[in-house]
């Protein structure tokens, strides 16, 4: 499957007819035939799905595109349902991410979920659905889903439901993501594998059941064979629902071991079953590896086996367990949380300790009744979810409460491996049975994650950070003891927000703790979108705008003159002045940020208009790095503009194969012809900028090429 996404992947790249036809378009127009999988995702912008390639022509002819294709209709997309059959003019590109330190890796993503292109749909009038299959389990799903919705007063808590039942978040918003990470509890969210577990039990609780009202059966087939069979039948019933996801089809794979070893009147230890299960899961889905969940349910019940020691039966016993447990995984899997996400909750064993049981044990059992219910007797089905989502809606309103704790954030710098390896060990030793010597000990080998990830600058010396933010702007400056950020990225409609996705694990992920100064040059969406989410995270930053009317939070103008010192760095804003005409563009705010050994000039978007007045209020000084005005637009960056800067290099952030040409072949001509290097974030990922005391300006990191990966592509 890999090699068939690594092929399919050069040939949406290329075009199927050589790689410097589809550099030049940039994308190719493919009609295909298709599924469509999974859940549709429908959001005021687009409707986004997945959609299984089953044949693809280019320009008439076949190629070789099979797999599953992340598609989005932006302009009148009908209502999809899944299991359809379409045939659509799709413009696709092989699987491209943003890269910047403590953001997510896209490209790694899409390889887990075996994506091997992504696009949208191109107006065609022979855009047409060509059937559906008359049954699939997204169908059921989507079903089930619905039957919630409809039963369901309140919106929310038929959200609740939806993802507890059938892995549907769809309805889950950015906000409830955020208190399910404050409290440490995406697992339960969409199913988790002690869902499974718990419907397994039942299973095989049902089974037992059928032996106490009809002992003969034990004629035909032994109790425990038919209980084993039942939970596993059960478990299996209940993935399909999940969409078989990775916690669950881990979870099946381990009932799956423990149900054929009683089958066969086998004994079986829980160290057994669970290499079994790995086995198992590395040959049915070889790239599970790529998942965080592979790593934290693994290790997590790997931990539990080594650490934690039955204390007999009963409430007393179960109650110490359950604590026990939660207190172990919260702690124990802190590094490898804190190394995949960037961030962990302390209030997380306190929120599980309530939400696991109650959850698992009352919310989900209730809300399955009532699934069960919609298929058997849908007026019987309203009353019960109602009643689960009358304990769905308590449940967050206490998880709602919690988040607001101190510590239910913490966030620390990126995880190097090493300090990821002696945090593990620590927690390994720190809950070790009773007997070994200074447990306690265990809790020094988590400092090391405390420790900066990167050195402070000097005084008088400064570093910057270009971010990929796609087709927009985000630099990052930090100088000894202080932080300012230039552009926040964009906000779409879809409510993916750069400013949360991109800006602020990159500023924590830098170790960051305080940002003293948020500057957005002006007001367009790609360069000032995510700037509610930087204020909400550092209210009490100095803020500036060239556009501060048109801001959706109150902000200072900026204006020419303007400047400050932070421990020995110059920071001069040499643009708006009171001349500049109009609005937009022109009015970005221009930083020049001057280090005692090289500078930094920022442009935001600013035309060849307003180019001549900020050449000459450079003054006297050496030459500074400059960042291209206006993503390299055609409008910008002047001849006579770029020989009265003469940057010793430059560097645009535009987005990767950008609708609008970016940066224009024409601009980036001009800078060569005057001799200057030009990086580029669509192709390098983030950019490191060092500006040494006693030393020229010099690129430190491309992040793209800092930890190579086979997933990426590189530049």
């Amino acid at each position: 499957m890999w090699l068939r996404g690594r092929a399919v992947g050069d040939a949406v790249r290329c075009g199927g007819d050589g790689c410097a036809a589809a550099a030049r378009s940039g994308g190719r127009d493919f009609v295909v035939t298709g599924r469509v999988a999974e859940l549709p995702l429908v959001r005021e912008d687009a409707t986004r799905f997945v959609l299984s390639v089953d044949g693809a022509t280019l320009d008439g002819k076949p190629v070789p595109l099979r797999g599953r294709t992340m598609v989005s209709w932006y302009d009148d997309a009908p209502l999809l349902a899944p299991c359809e059959r379409w045939r659509l003019l799709l413009r696709l590109k092989r699987p491209r991410g943003l890269l910047d330190p403590g953001a997510s890796d896209g490209e790694r993503m899409a390889l887990q979920r075996r994506i091997v292109a992504t696009g949208y749909v191109r107006q065609d009038s022979a855009n047409a659905p060509m059937g559906r299959a008359t049954w699939c389990v997204d169908g059921v799903r989507n079903a089930v889903s619905r039957g919630i919705a409809v039963r369901v007063g309140d919106p929310h808590d038929a959200a609740l439901l939806q993802a507890f039942s059938v892995g549907d978040t769809r309805g889950l918003s950015q906000e409830d993501w955020e208190v399910a990470r404050a409290n440490g509890i995406p697992h339960l969210i969409a199913i988790s594998g002690f869902h499974v577990s718990v419907v397994a039990v039942i299973g095989a609780w049902l089974a037992g059941s059928l032996y106490l009202l009809w002992p003969r059966l034990a004629l035909r087939m032994p109790r425990v064979q038919a209980q084993a069979a039942a939970a596993l039948l059960a478990a299996v019933a209940y993935g399909a629902l999940a969409g078989f996801g990775l916690p669950t089809v881990r979870t099946l794979l381990m009932i799956a071991v423990v149900a054929l070893a009683r089958c066969s009147r086998r004994g079986g230890h829980g160290a057994h079953s669970l290499a079994l299960a790995m086995i198992a899961i590395l040959v049915f889905d070889p790239l599970s590896v790529l998942a965080a969940g592979f790593w934290l349910s693994f290790t997590g019940v790997a931990l539990l086996m080594l650490c934690l020691q039955a204390r007999g039966r009963g409430l007393r016993a179960f109650l110490h367990e359950l604590t026990a447990a939660q207190l172990l995984m919260t702690v124990s899997l802190l590094p490898l949380t804190l190394w995949f996400f960037g961030e962990a909750s302390l209030v997380g064993a306190l929120s599980n300790l309530v939400a696991v049981p109650f959850v698992s044990f009352v919310i989900v059992p209730c809300v399955l009744l009532g699934t069960v219910l919609l298929g058997l007797c849908p007026p019987l089905a309203a009353p019960v979810l109602e009643l689960a989502a009358a304990l769905a809606h308590a449940q967050w309103w206490l998880l709602e409460r919690m988040a607001a704790w101190p510590g239910a954030h913490w966030y620390l710098p990126e995880v190097r491996p090493w300090s990821l390896l002696l945090a593990t060990l620590g927690a390994l030793w720190l809950f070790m049975p009773r007997g070994m010597p200074l447990r306690t000990l265990g809790l020094m080998l988590f400092l090391p994650l405390l420790w900066p990830s990167l050195p402070e600058p000097a005084a008088g010396a400064f570093e910057a950070w270009v971010l990929d933010v796609g087709q927009g702007l985000s630099v990052l400056l930090r100088t000894r003891g202080h932080a300012l950020l230039y552009d926040t990225g964009a906000r779409y409609p879809s409510g993916y927000d750069l400013g949360e996705a991109a800006v602020l694990p990159s500023v924590r992920a830098l170790g960051i703790a305080r940002l003293d100064a948020l500057m957005v040059s002006h007001a367009d969406n790609d360069h000032a979108g995510g700037a509610d989410a930087v204020v909400a995270a550092f209210p009490e930053a100095w803020r500036y705008a060239g556009e501060p009317e048109r801001m959706h939070v109150p902000m200072r103008a900026c204006t020419a003159g303007q400047s400050w010192v932070w421990d020995g760095v110059h920071f001069r804003v040499l643009s708006p002045t009171p001349q500049t005409a109009g609005k937009g563009n022109d009015r970005s705010c221009v930083l020049l940020v001057a280090g005692a050994g090289g500078s930094l000039l920022l442009t935001g978007d600013i035309s060849s208009k307003v180019e001549p007045a900020v050449a000459n209020a450079l003054g006297d000084g050496p030459s500074p790095v400059l960042l291209v005005p206006h993503h390299g637009s055609k409008a910008s960056s002047g001849v006579d503009f770029i020989d009265a800067v003469a940057p010793p290099f430059a560097v645009v952030s535009a987005g990767w194969r950008n609708r609008f040409g970016h940066p224009k072949p024409e601009v980036l001509a001009r800078y060569a012809e005057s001799g200057v290097p030009v990086l580029n974030t669509a192709d390098s990922g983030a950019i490191a900028l060092d500006f040494p005391r006693d030393g020229p300006a010099r690129v430190a990191v491309r992040w793209r090429l800092r930890d190579p990966r086979y997933w990426r592509e590189r530049p």
